[in-house]
């Protein structure tokens, strides 16, 4: 099943659930974003990759930005869509890899977010969104990265991640690793008239790490302003040269 198939018909039912509280998220990210001294100053375009439900896309306009959010899920972009308002947000579903075709006003920041760079399906991919992000910045435009540290596989029976569980839902993650990709699936047990139904779809993910996503954004042209590991989960900022 492909990513965006896997979202359509499974994760995006449950995908804000799971997410957690979505202020609290928001409010998160903007604290992030004032620490990292992200503030609008030219074009005040922003572009989100990988939107989702909006949780950056709203962060990003409380801070002053213009924000075009770009997701293939219709799910999570109706539900952006119901947070809009007069927020100066446009939203486009859509593939981020043709975030090319987004320069039209050339964006000062981009964010990728969530572990949404690992979607894309290979390292050649992932490569080319960095460069094609570089070129449609202005200069000394930043990019924001964020994904999950794959680096050390876990074994046996610590594959299986508890994700998250309430009285109707119980989400469990499994992780198969092999030398480029994850095979991940999402176990949903739901309770549904008066009983427990399983719900499971799997998809893959390409694993990539913290030294090929660094190496690409120098080889790119972006100087690295920031660089963290925290409950493995990467957050890089590149800053154009």
């Amino acid at each position: 099943m492909t990513v965006k198939e896997h979202y359509d018909n499974h994760l995006g039912n449950f995908y804000s659930w799971y997410t957690g509280d979505f202020d609290k998220n928001r409010d998160s990210f903007k604290a992030f974003c004032i620490d990292s001294d992200i503030k609008p100053n030219d074009s005040r375009c922003a572009i989100d990759l990988g939107a989702g439900n909006g949780i950056q896309t709203i962060a990003l306009t409380d801070l002053g930005f213009k924000v075009k959010a770009i997701d293939f899920n219709k799910q999570l972009i109706d539900e952006l869509k119901s947070k809009i308002g007069n927020l100066p947000i446009e939203v486009f579903i859509d593939d981020i890899k043709n975030v090319g075709i987004y320069s039209t006003p050339k964006p000062e920041l981009i964010v990728c977010c969530g572990d949404t760079l690992t979607h894309l399906d290979s390292f050649a991919e992932v490569e080319k969104l960095i460069m094609d992000s570089f070129d449609i910045l202005i200069p000394n435009g930043r990019l924001i990265l964020t994904f999950r540290d794959y680096s050390t596989e876990l074994t046996d029976t610590n594959r299986f991640i508890p994700v998250k569980s309430d009285s109707q839902r119980i989400l469990t993650c499994f992780i198969e690793y092999f030398a480029d990709k994850l095979r991940v699936t999402d176990l949903l047990h739901e309770f549904e008239n008066d009983k427990w139904i399983q719900k499971a779809s799997s998809y893959y993910k390409t694993r990539i790490s913290r030294d090929l996503v660094l190496g690409y954004l120098i080889a790119s042209g972006f100087k690295i302003k920031f660089d963290n590991v925290a409950n493995r989960m990467i957050t890089i900022i590149g800053q154009k040269n």
